[in-house]
């Protein structure tokens, strides 16, 4: 049984929690064809782009047909890169969009704005 306590401290613990940003890829199996991304919040990003994607929501034209046509089961979210946690609230912006530009150029990959 949890005490009071613990769940206390489990929820403070949870709300201390920081989200990570970093450079994330999304993959098609099938075609072979890979998307890069930036995101402050890798966790919750696959989330999101699943969800778009599902209801044929997403901004990039190219991922959205692939995902129509082969099915979810074709795609994989990697997460690529993490930003330090230290770096400064002002250079978080530019050392994602250098890493995306990195990492698509290492990939042969579109990059997702």
């Amino acid at each position: 049984m949890i005490t009071k306590e613990s769940r206390r401290e489990a929820i403070r613990k949870f709300k201390e929690q920081k989200p990570e940003a970093g450079v994330y890829a999304v993959r098609s199996a099938v075609s072979g064809n890979a998307w890069v991304g930036i995101s402050r919040n890798l966790d919750a990003t696959k989330n999101g782009c699943w969800f778009q994607l599902r209801n044929g929501l997403h901004r990039e034209k190219s991922l959205q047909e692939d995902w129509n046509a082969q099915g979810e089961s074709a795609f994989e979210y990697e997460i690529l890169d993490r930003l330090d946690p230290d770096v400064h609230a002002l250079e978080i912006d530019d050392q994602l969009k250098s890493k995306r530009s990195d990492w698509a150029t290492r990939l042969s990959a579109r990059q997702l704005l």
